[in-house]
């Protein structure tokens, strides 16, 4: 499945008009076979004040522009990490971004406060079933406990970190019919969270945050 480039300006007009500003950091180094992140992303371009970023896309050589990902990152109010589930973390770019862009005196540190009161969490999709991410299952532990380096990223930045919004057995989603729904519960998050109408207190208690969603989701 071929995509066109993607639109990764920053339209700060649009999102000005929202309560939060919403940055997605998308990271999918073989898009091609994703059948799932693909209409996720799409579903993000078309949101007002949420702005997309594919790191594969525009860092193909890793060569990372420190100066521009710490911009972007004072400029939105929701960080969010976007990818499949590899080795139990994240694809290599992001790794590489938390290792350059979060500087000491910029993320953290006693001076570092750029970030502080920033929502973070992962959107990520993972093959596995979700049975497999408990004590006794495959993987002998839950989604979120294995995110806890980045759970710990967050609380050293100042951030307010979320559980994930997770997609389990994300490569028959399509063939059992529920893919579409993942999608259009991610664009519910991401409008509640944009429009300040998320429980924040309630979703910190979800082992992951699409587990209730009508819970944690005030209507307009």
């Amino acid at each position: 499945m071929e995509m066109a480039p993607f639109d990764t300006s920053n339209d700060l007009n649009e999102a000005s008009k929202s309560t939060r500003r919403i940055l997605v950091l998308f990271a999918h180094p073989s898009l091609d076979r994703s059948e799932v992140n693909c209409p996720m992303v799409e579903a993000v371009r078309k949101l007002d004040g949420v702005t997309l970023v594919d790191l594969y896309a525009e860092y193909a050589g890793f060569q990372i522009d420190i100066d521009r990902e710490q911009q972007r990152l004072l400029e939105h109010d929701v960080i969010v990490f976007q990818h499949p589930l590899y080795w139990y973390s994240t694809p290599a770019i992001l790794k590489e971004w938390q290792d350059l862009v979060l500087e000491h005196g910029f993320a953290y540190g006693s001076n570092g406060t750029a970030l502080h009161g920033k929502i973070f969490f992962n959107a990520l999709t993972a093959g596995g079933k979700e049975a497999a991410y408990r004590a006794d299952g495959y993987n002998h532990f839950t989604i979120r406990e294995l995110l806890h380096p980045l759970e710990q990223m967050a609380l050293l930045c100042g951030m307010t970190y979320l559980p994930a919004f997770a997609l389990f057995s994300a490569r028959t989603a399509v063939e059992e019919g529920r893919a579409n729904q993942h999608v259009a519960d991610w664009t519910r998050l991401l409008e509640a969270l944009r429009d300040d109408r998320l429980d924040i207190a309630v979703a910190q208690g979800l082992s992951v945050l699409n587990a209730e969603l009508d819970a944690i989701i005030m209507e307009a």
